[in-house]
């Protein structure tokens, strides 16, 4: 199995390459981790200019050797390219899967807008920074290799359609040309390093604009690294997500093991089917 990585938003170091590469030869020595050089490039606060991300994207989507596409890194920089990119894909990157999370959201979301039927929110080749962070790619490598149930976020329903995003990343795609249809589906959202406030502003956004389409209920994830306002909110992040459910009449369903950490569970968008 060949996994190729790319790097939509923000790059990575080669250090972080390596790593990952040395982790996987013990894990999974029958595979071949695939790194795109534009992984490592820097123009700006991105991996590579717009076009050259893009164009690392969907050549690696589209090699009929390439089995999976696993992203680097979140950061800011995917929407910019996420429609083109996904229009420019082909039939080879239908059968793969994609997998990623944070900034990445933008392309889950288009793909999955699409119809690519193997997208899933999860851990991705930077997290290798992270304290604990060889389990979280081995998780993500259990998911892409043999799609191992244990590696997924372990309240997930047998029948049910999920999708899972970053908060604040999933409100500035609604109402563009990469929001999904996610009538019928549990959501699920993380977010990270946002005040309050602003979590608060971005579940406004994002309950009144999905309510009334039938959701079929919403749950948390972890809410980490809140910055401290100048002065208290007066709601913690699971009092404000269940009172705009309320408001907007989606089922609260509860917490979920994902977020910003090496913790972080796998969902697969779509349907789930136990065992």
């Amino acid at each position: 199995m060949r996994i190729g990585i790319v790097a939509p938003s923000t790059p990575i170091l080669p250090d972080d390459a390596e790593a990952v590469r040395a982790l996987a030869s013990i894990g999974y020595p029958q595979i071949e981790l695939i790194f795109d050089e534009q992984c490592f490039a820097v123009h700006g606060h991105f991996a590579g200019e717009d076009r050259h991300r893009f164009a690392a994207l969907v050549e690696m989507a589209n090699r009929p050797d390439i089995d999976a596409i696993w992203f680097a890194r979140g950061g800011y920089g995917a929407c910019r390219i996420a429609q083109e990119a996904v229009a420019a894909m082909t039939d080879a990157a239908r059968g793969k899967a994609f997998l990623g999370y944070s900034d990445q959201g933008n392309i889950l979301a288009c793909l999955y807008r699409e119809g690519f039927d193997h997208v899933a929110h999860g851990p991705m080749v930077a997290d290798i920074r992270r304290d604990d962070g060889e389990a979280a790619v081995l998780r993500a490598l259990d998911w892409l290799v043999a799609r191992d149930p244990a590696a997924c976020e372990p309240g997930l329903e047998h029948g049910a359609r999920h999708a899972a995003f970053n908060l604040i990343t999933l409100s500035m795609l609604l109402g563009t040309p990469l929001e999904p249809d996610l009538a019928g589906h549990v959501l699920i959202v993380e977010e990270v390093s946002e005040y309050l406030y602003a979590f608060d502003r971005a579940f406004f956004h994002v309950a009144t604009s999905l309510g009334p389409r039938g959701l079929a209920g919403l749950r948390l994830g972890r809410v980490s690294a809140v910055p401290e306002n100048d002065r208290p909110f007066g709601m913690e992040a699971e009092e404000i997500a269940r009172d705009w459910c309320a408001r907007t009449g989606i089922a609260f369903l509860g917490r979920a093991d994902i977020g910003h950490d090496a913790a972080n569970r796998i969902i697969p968008f779509g349907l789930h089917r136990a065992g």
